[in-house]
């Protein structure tokens, strides 16, 4: 069942517009006296896609006639100055520095093309296209255009299935043609796709006669017949293949979704369509009401569909790959974040104190990342104008309004919640929270100290770990002394701290005794003061190195004067992702064997999930199932942390086997579906601060969360992959975050029970 209604946010780049044809319906060909030169140049290509990639466009669309130098002199003239030989080569040379200077996705539009031409363009289009428009031969519309020829149109959609492209193709109806020729086309693309998979969408489109052609008096297509061809071509296609219609040739494009379209092709904010001038496009907030009256979601998508973006290896060569992942969410869909979104560049930078190691330079997006200093768009309705929804995700939010536990399938579905969906699970997110937790915003009085930035694991995402060599970075890899780890504690409670949290790497000389003797050092400053300290990694490494049974060695850190390990260490649950992530980390099982065993001896701890890197959805809904079944045993959790991957800095990030961390919907949807998916199991949600910004953090306050985690004096590790946010808040700051939204701020211990200064409460 359809579900969402696809478009691609596009610039159309009219590379040149002559061509050999002569096709009687055509106002995009031009001969040479009609234009200032037969090709836009470099300067005039980029200008275009610049201005796409400002507007928050994510396809270049390439198109233009064919083979215009076997026509008009002056074409082979000019490529031959610029130093090409064939238009596809200036095509593909074109489609390489748009990819390189705005990262927007060339799709390369280049009409029939030998096997030769197409594997060139795949290197720098992740996709291609050509309509097979009609394979009847005797069109009197295609007299005179040796490229519309069955055979040659036939001989193009096979070498691009050989290649593996995803491809776009179609008919064009209304000009001379009968149904059954209509059929006969369907049917050839079917069986092409049914041979190699690699058709992603079909457009039906309809013919409009234009003044200045051959066919001006020809009458147009007639919304029947064109009703009529898409539903043909739902019936004879291939489920998987997509079905579009252009929204800006019939008057209501409502039509077009009843008749079974799923997809609305590309739409500009910058650029005409250059094939039908005459033909604006409709606004995308018009379209979106057109979609959402259906119970149906709007979506922007990349010039490849998900499918093919999820599994890019038979489909996308190497030089194409990171561009889409740039530009992708985790469902494999555009990303949706009003804004620009350009390549990022960096270069090395030494002693940033805290900060990241690296510099970016060159255009800056302008688009929300978690972690950058930018404030994300607002998707969270007001409770008297919550929307009606229809479908799968209101099917789940029934259930669980009743009292359902979600399963995998059920929490995945939510967080694929799109458009007005988004705001009806955050609204329920938020009943859940205020019968939980009312309006109180809980916050802990804390410092960070990270003992050690040197680590023998080799986490793929982290920016803050170093290597014993690491000496011409940020500054030489560092190894606190108990003496300054004691200093930093008392420090830490001169300044109102009832809690540290120690994290670090995995030096190569510690055995398990380390952490233990920090413990007792930390207790030993300030004996009052709440250890939340060591990851799942940290003490079965610990425990490993002695050659001790993990409970026996956890009950001797608790001796020590241990109260709460983090839930950092889990990244994303599942064994599939975690050996992209941390192949050499504990794996899925030991993290929840590790933090079962604590729970068992009286240590609590919480759920972390590092999100928005390479993962899908159904990774995530594995994660909270994972750990909400452990919840059901030991009740050891005392907070879901949903922690956004920075990506600035990160290892994996630069190099180019990551997207940019979530997008702001995913970040809103998993605090959200966090407090639907654990209730009754886990009453505290927790929005970080330093990854989010504290704009993201109130908005998150209206959508499940009701703690705002640590004060966090020193927080490094967040700075370290890229993060631009402070290194502490005031808990007059945290009132600040509350106030327009008429919560009250208080602080708490690390168990969540009133902070012992003035009974918790901040006044400003």
């Amino acid at each position: 069942m359809v579900t969402r209604i696809t478009y691609s946010p596009k610039v159309f780049i009219p590379l040149t517009m002559l061509c050999r044809d002569r096709c009687g319906y055509c106002t995009f060909a031009q001969s040479p006296a009609h234009l200032p030169a037969p090709y836009l140049s470099p300067a005039e290509v980029l200008a275009i896609a610049r201005q796409g990639a400002e507007s928050g466009c994510h396809e270049a669309l390439f198109t233009l006639g064919e083979l215009p130098e076997d026509r008009y002199p002056v074409a082979q003239q000019w490529l031959t100055e610029a130093g090409y030989a064939t238009t596809v080569e200036y095509v593909a040379a074109m489609c390489q520095m748009v990819l390189d200077e705005t990262g927007l996705l060339p799709h390369a539009n280049a009409g029939a093309l030998s096997l030769d031409d197409l594997a060139m363009l795949r290197k720098v289009a992740p996709s291609q296209g050509m309509m097979i428009e009609s394979l009847r031969p005797d069109l009197a519309a295609h007299r005179g255009a040796p490229d519309k020829t069955p055979e040659r149109r036939l001989a193009t959609l096979h070498f691009a299935g050989e290649l593996q492209i995803p491809f776009t193709t179609g008919i064009l109806i209304g000009i001379g043609e009968i149904r059954d020729d209509r059929i006969e086309a369907l049917e050839a693309i079917a069986a092409a796709h049914q041979r190699y998979g690699h058709v992603q969408e079909v457009i039906v489109q309809n013919f409009v006669p234009k003044p200045g052609t051959l066919m001006r008096d020809h009458p147009a297509c007639s919304l029947d017949d064109l009703v009529d061809a898409i539903a043909l071509a739902r019936m004879i296609l291939p489920a998987d293949v997509h079905l579009q219609a252009p929204p800006n040739l019939v008057d209501d494009p409502a039509v077009l979704i009843e008749a079974g379209i799923d997809d609305f092709g590309g739409i500009s904010p910058v650029t005409a369509d250059h094939v039908n001038p005459e033909k604006p496009w409709p606004s995308i907030e018009s379209l979106r009401a057109v979609v959402e009256s259906r119970g149906l979601a709007l979506v922007p998508r990349l010039t490849i569909y998900p499918e093919f973006v999820l599994d890019p290896g038979p489909w996308l060569d190497e030089n194409v790959r990171f561009a889409v992942l740039d530009r992708s969410d985790a469902e494999g869909f555009g990303r949706d974040d009003p804004g620009a979104t350009f390549p990022e560049r960096h270069e090395a930078a030494a002693n940033v104190g805290t900060g990241a190691e690296v510099v970016q330079i060159g255009r800056r997006s302008t688009a929300w990342y978690s972690g950058a200093d930018r404030s994300p768009m607002s998707l969270i309705g007001s409770a008297t104008s919550q929307p009606e929804i229809k479908g799968a995700v209101r099917e789940v939010l029934a259930g669980a309004q009743i009292g359902q536990e979600l399963d995998v399938a059920e929490i995945t579905t939510l967080f694929t919640a799109r458009g007005a969906e988004v705001m009806a699970v955050a609204a329920f997110a938020d009943d859940l929270r205020a019968k939980v937790n009312g309006d109180e915003v809980t916050f802990v009085h804390n410092r960070n100290i990270n003992y050690t930035n040197v680590c023998t694991f080799k986490c793929t995402f982290c920016g803050f770990s170093k290597g014993p060599m690491s000496l011409n970075l940020r500054g030489a890899p560092y190894l606190l002394t108990n003496d300054q780890i004691a200093e930093r504690v008392r420090e830490a409670a001169a300044l109102g701290a009832t809690e540290v949290c120690l994290q670090g790497g995995i030096h190569p000389d510690f055995d398990g005794n380390y952490y233990v003797e920090v413990c007792r050092t930390v207790k030993a400053a300030v004996p009052d003061m709440h250890i939340h300290g060591f990851t799942a990694l940290e003490v079965t490494e610990g425990a490993r190195r002695l050659g001790e049974p993990l409970r026996e060695y956890l009950l001797r850190m608790k001796e020590a004067g241990l109260s709460s390990l983090p839930g950092t260490a889990a990244e994303i649950l599942d064994d599939e992702i975690r050996a992209i992530l941390c192949p050499d980390k504990v794996n899925t099982e030991q993290w929840l064997e590790c933090h079962e065993i604590a729970h068992e001896i009286g240590l609590r701890s919480n759920v972390t999930i590092m999100f928005g890197s390479v993962e899908q959805p159904v990774h995530w809904a594995r994660h909270i199932v994972r750990t909400r079944d452990l919840q059901k045993r030991t009740g050891g959790f005392t907070e879901f942390v949903p922690l956004p991957f920075v990506h600035m800095a990160s290892p994996i990030y630069l190099k180019r086997r990551a997207r940019r961390g979530p997008t702001w919907r995913e970040t809103v949807l998993m605090h959200a579906v966090g407090r639907i998916a654990y209730h009754g199991q886990i009453s505290n949600i927790q929005a970080s601060w330093v990854k989010l910004g504290v704009d993201g953090a109130r908005q998150l306050l209206q959508a499940g969360v009701n703690d705002l985690g640590g004060t966090l004096m020193d927080e490094n590790i967040s700075r370290a992959a890229g993060a631009a946010h402070g290194q502490g808040l005031t808990p007059a700051d945290f009132q600040a975050v509350c106030d327009p939204i008429g919560r009250t701020a208080r602080e708490r211990t690390t168990f969540y029970g009133l902070s012992p200064r003035n009974e918790g409460v901040v006044s400003v």
